[in-house]
């Protein structure tokens, strides 16, 4: 199972325009394994909240982008749980990403602050 089946299996599945904006942040992620999906949905969402941060014009157009990184921080979390053994490792880590997007030199990383791979 590749993320992109891992994804379309979600139910219920959002709105077809939101979908697609989903899909088009993951990109060549979606080919990956399904067991890379919740750090696939981070980075993805991670993309998004840097372009918005980099367009402080950016309005209500922008709302799409709001809502796909939205569910993609909740796709994370939702892969994450199906590796209960490391949820709580790869929460962590998810949350030090977010972190970082707040931070004017936050580099994007992988790993959180204790090496942890999401």
């Amino acid at each position: 199972m590749t993320v992109g089946s891992w994804l379309a299996s979600r139910t219920p599945s959002p709105p077809d325009e939101l979908a697609a904006r989903i899909r088009a942040a993951l990109g060549a992620a979606l080919s990956l394994p399904a067991s890379e999906a919740s750090a696939a949905c981070v980075e993805a969402m991670a993309s998004i909240v840097e372009e918005l941060l980099e367009a402080p014009e950016a309005g209500r157009d922008r709302a799409l982008d709001l809502l796909a990184a939205d569910a993609l921080i909740s796709y994370a979390f939702e892969a994450a749980s199906d590796f209960p053994s490391s949820l709580s490792e790869r929460a962590a880590a998810a949350m030090s990403r977010i972190a970082a997007l707040g931070d004017a030199g936050g580099a994007p990383s992988s790993h959180d602050a204790s090496g942890a791979a999401w």
